[in-house]
C-alpha cells in the first residue's frame, strides 16, 4: 500500500441536484487522457460511497500530491445557475464524515485538506480543510 498523508476533498462541478455517476466521472476523466477516474471514491446525491480507482493506485485528482493522497469527492458544487456553491445534501454530509473517519482511522497521520488549498480553483465549494480539523483530534 501507498504512503498516504493526505485526504482531499473534490466536487464534481455539476449543477446541485444533477445525478453523476462513477462511470460518468470516468468517461470525463478519460476524455482528459487519464487511464481511468482519478477520484478513490464518489458520494452520490444519496449518501451512498462508490469506489474509483483502487485505493493502491496513485489518484489523477490533485496535481503534485496525488502520490500521497486520496481523492474523496462529492457530486455537485455548483448552484443551479452554474456558480460555486456547497451543495451537498444531508445524506453527502453524514457520508463523507463517515468515510473521512474510516480512513483517518486507516491513515492516522493523514491531514484533510479542500483541493482549492493546492489550485486556484473554488473546489470543493466549502473549506474542507476547517470543517473537518475536529476529526484529527
Amino acid at each position: 500500500m501507498r504512503t498516504i498523508n493526505q485526504i482531499i476533498i473534490h466536487c464534481t462541478a455539476t449543477p446541485e441536484g444533477r445525478y453523476t455517476t462513477v462511470e460518468e466521472v470516468d468517461r470525463w476523466h478519460r476524455a482528459r487522457g487519464f487511464n481511468q477516474i482519478g477520484y478513490h471514491y464518489l458520494i452520490y446525491l444519496d449518501g451512498t460511497v462508490h469506489p474509483g480507482r483502487p485505493l493502491e493506485k496513485i489518484g489523477a485528482h490533485c496535481s503534485g500530491h496525488n502520490a500521497h493522497s486520496i481523492g474523496v469527492c462529492y457530486v455537485g458544487g455548483l448552484s443551479r445557475g452554474g456558480g460555486p456553491a456547497d451543495t451537498r445534501t444531508q445524506e453527502q454530509r453524514q457520508a463523507l464524515e463517515t468515510l473521512l473517519i474510516q480512513l483517518l482511522r486507516r491513515f492516522p497521520g493523514a491531514e484533510i485538506r479542500s483541493h482549492r488549498d493546492f489550485a486556484p480553483k473554488a473546489c470543493p465549494c466549502f473549506d474542507a480543510t476547517a470543517e473537518y480539523a475536529h476529526l484529527r483530534g
